[in-house]
This record gives structure tokens, sequence and C-alpha cells, in this order.
């Protein structure tokens, strides 16, 4: 935990693993993924406890208020306990089965065009 009033934003991302690595997190900051109550930042921004952090960039937008401030990386119960996360929920997944990508037999190793549809069509 931080004894000061304030930790970088970028190291917080990272502490509280939003982000596997620190320079991860520096890159989101500077491309405008981060922002802290509402304004876009500096990855040396500080951030306080109640800040409002979003990040986007990722498979869906996360909304994230700081409940501890975290300088060094923790493992992952008490990274969950340094955050209220308010982030929307998942949209519901389609239970239809995937479809199965079939070839004629005997037609051979796919070639990279056919690869690629098979991984569009597994969704990947």
């Amino acid at each position: 935990m931080s004894e000061s009033g304030s930790v970088r934003v970028d190291v917080w991302l990272w502490s509280v693993r939003i982000y596997k690595s620190r320079s991860l997190a520096t890159a989101a900051c500077k491309a405008g993924h981060v922002r802290v109550n509402g304004a876009g930042i500096k990855p040396s921004s500080p951030i306080r406890v109640g800040d409002r952090v979003t990040v986007t960039g990722g498979p869906r937008p996360r909304i994230l208020v700081a409940q501890k401030l975290l300088a060094k990386r923790v493992g992952a119960p008490i990274a969950a306990e340094a955050y209220l996360d308010e982030s929307p929920p998942l949209p519901p997944r389609e239970e239809r089965p995937a479809p199965v990508a079939l070839r004629e037999r005997g037609a051979g190793r796919p070639t990279k065009r056919d690869r690629r549809a098979l991984d569009r069509l597994r969704g990947h």
C-alpha cells in the first residue's frame, strides 16, 4: 500500500492486474485508452482513492473505482479488493452451437486463405 496519497496511474493499473506489464499500462495511457474521472491522462498522472478509472481498448470497457492504492503487484485476491468494478455486464452469448468446418475428403492441406476462413468461422 502506498504511504503517500497518490500513485501513478500506470503503476496502479499494473499492480491491480488490469494489464500484464507496466509497459502495456503505459502504452494504453499514451494511446488514450485510460481516463481518470473522465479526463484523458498521462501515464505519470496521479490516482487517489475514490478516483474513477475507465479503461477501453479491450473486449469491453472497464469502469473501476480505486479503493486502495497499490504500488507493487499483488496476488489476484488482494488486487480484487483494491478497486470496485462498475463495468456494464457482458452481453449474453448466443446459445446456438458453433458451426462445424467441413472440407472435402482428400482436398489436402488447407491454404492460408482456408485457414483464415476456418479461424473466422470458429470465432478466433
